[in-house]
């Protein structure tokens, strides 16, 4: 969880009145954040440098770390916090953010060049006029962009922000990727000007920007921003030129962002202009850019539109476990920030249309809306109770059933991983590849996607236990994951069973005695081919068994699952020297 300091004066200030430690902490809880420590700024220093601890005297600025939410990026600078605040507790309106009515004649424009596709493709922009910076303001400004490029710009490889004083640069801006020995430019808190190959070994020694240089060292084409006489504005995501450079008597700021991933690059946008158009001389009005590419295709930034979700009146009272009347909801919606209405009303139940602003990007589905009326509430104010009945679910029920029995079949039980890599999951086994789960960012090679059927671990269990007194016999019960376009999340899990038997008299025979027990188990009856009232078996060609020793299982005219003898490719890749026979069935269909 991200934490960000702030001067206790300063942000007492921001919320009109004074608070004591215990009452500050008890509305940090109040609002889902933590008050975590309190110190100054000195003292951040000594423990920086490693040196002994003094008693803080009377003039040094006490500071606050609180701690908030890691997608709650609204939260990340004290203009933003104590926005948020101030609304919570009532003392202001919820801000409306509003885009300039600037022609496109006279908005200012940003070309971007094709081949910035080759290293960083997407930018936005967007303008904050007549800005008065202090000292402070200035300070809050620069530590937002740090904490961004920390948090959601993953240390600014997904996306790099750049500020400049407009009225030092001259538009229309343009962004090009060109080769490092044609870039030159005086960088940011330097006099000397620089190639930029020349400054990827300068910033070798840096602290804090040579951790950057890895992103675009290794490059063809650097990413770099020029005005309209070719000065250079910034080498994203490395450093901003000299020239642009905002101050404290910088009146009109230029924000712009380049980025790998388009969406975060405008949540980026967005929360800058946010929380720093509140010291414009129209408050909360940012002025647009024109983002013009090289199809002829363009694009207006920033997007400061709000989105509707609509969210029925029994589910947010479901899951909070308390009554609520529609204006009530409403009421506590507000004090998050987000606006509500009644728009339907009915005998059964209320729709309630939930606009989100664009601070609130962290808000993407009805649950969100949910935690928020539940802060809002307070937590504390749900009532305890016991919950309605302790029964497990049915399908946990009949997990568990199933599981006893197979242990007494003398199989053991193994648990593992839900994760696995693509060439596991299907190249490994003979399958091609079909509606499978990817994970976005795998941290590994081996975590690469949401299984689709147990074998893989299974398999790899006895792979690394080939040594282990034959024969082997395990089994698992847990979720696989399949793409289901008809679910919210675009995906569903599935409960399934897999027993195995590995050994040099491993048959057919062995694990159709398995499955015959199983569905004894549950009450199903082995019937003809045809037949609806039970279960039969039929030929099957599934690629990962041996042709002429495998069959599927049939149960109310649906295949729910196959079992054989696993071929010995699929044992010889997964380094398996013995024959092995497998089951798999899907166990909600048993329900």
């Amino acid at each position: 969880m991200p934490t960000v300091s702030v001067g206790r004066d300063g942000l007492f200030h921001a919320l009109g009145r004074t608070y004591t430690q215990e009452e500050f902490e008890d509305l940090c809880f109040e609002y889902g954040i933590e008050l975590d420590d309190v110190t100054t700024e000195k003292a951040i220093i000594r423990k920086e440098k490693h040196l002994e601890e003094e008693e803080p005297s009377e003039d040094e600025e006490v500071i606050y770390k609180i701690e908030v939410p890691a997608n709650r990026y609204d939260l990340l600078c004290l203009e933003g916090l104590s926005r948020a605040l101030r609304v919570f507790v009532g003392l202001d309106e919820i801000p409306t953010y509003t885009v300039a009515n600037v022609s496109k004649n006279n908005m200012h424009k940003m070309h971007v060049k094709p081949e910035t596709s080759l290293i960083r493709p997407y930018v936005v922009c967007a303008v904050l006029r007549g800005v008065s910076f202090d000292e402070a303001r200035y300070n809050s400004f620069i530590d937002l962009q740090d904490k961004l490029h920390q948090n959601i710009c993953r240390q600014r490889t997904l996306v790099a922000i750049g500020t400049h004083d407009l009225d030092t640069i001259s538009g229309p801006f343009t962004y090009e990727a060109r080769p490092p020995a044609d870039i030159n430019f005086v960088p940011l808190k330097q006099s000397k000007s620089f190639r930029a190959d020349e400054l990827m070994e300068f910033y070798k020694s840096d602290l804090k920007l040579k951790k950057f240089l890895h992103i675009i060292e290794n490059s063809l084409v650097f990413p770099i921003i020029y005005d309209s006489k070719r000065t250079v504005l910034s080498l994203p995501p490395i450093i901003n030129g000299a020239h642009s450079a905002i101050t404290l008597k910088t009146k009109n700021v230029f924000i712009e962002c380049t980025a790998t991933d388009l969406t975060k690059a405008k949540i980026v946008l967005n929360t800058m202009v946010t929380m720093f158009s509140l010291y414009c001389d129209r408050k909360y009005e940012v002025e647009p850019v024109e983002v013009v590419y090289s199809d002829g295709k363009s694009e207006v930034y920033p997007d400061l539109s709000v989105y509707k979700i609509a969210v029925p009146l029994s589910y947010i009272t479901g899951y909070i476990g308390i009554s609520l009347e529609p204006d009530q909801v409403t009421t506590l919606i507000k004090k998050m920030q987000l606006h509500a209405e009644v728009t339907k009303s009915g005998d059964k139940d209320c729709i309630l249309t939930v606009s989100v602003p664009p601070t609130r990007s962290d808000v993407l589905h009805p649950c969100d809306v949910v935690e928020d009326v539940a802060i809002s509430y307070g937590f504390n104010n749900i009532p305890k109770k016991w919950p309605a009945s302790l029964i497990p679910l049915s399908l946990n029920q009949l997990s568990d059933l199933i599981r006893q029995e197979i242990a007494m079949n003398g199989f053991t039980e193994v648990l593992t991983w839900i994760l696995c890599s693509k060439k596991e999951n299907f190249d490994l086994l003979n399958r091609k590849d079909d509606a499978t789960v990817v994970i976005a960012n795998p941290r590994s090679a081996d975590f690469e996607v949401v299984r689709t059927s147990l074998m893989p671990g299974i398999l790899k269990t006895i792979g690394h236990n080939k040594d282990h007194p034959k024969p082997i016999k395990i089994f698992e019960v847990g979720d696989v994951s399949r793409l289901d376009e008809t679910k919210d999340v675009c995906a569903a899990n599935r409960r399934q069973i897999a027993a195995l038997y590995c050994g040099s008299n491993s048959g057919f025979e062995l694990i159709h005695g398995l499955v015959d027990r199983i569905m004894e188990v549950v009450g199903t009856p082995f019937v003809a081919v045809g037949n609806p009232s039970g279960y039969y078996i039929q030929r099957s060609e599934e690629p990962e068994f041996l042709p002429g020793r495998q069959a599927c299982i049939i149960y109310k005219g649906k295949q729910i699952g196959t079992f054989g003898i696993v071929h010995p490719e699929v044992l010889n890749n997964f380094d398996i020297p013995d024959p092995c026979s497998y089951v798999e069935l899907n166990l909600e269909s048993l329900l």
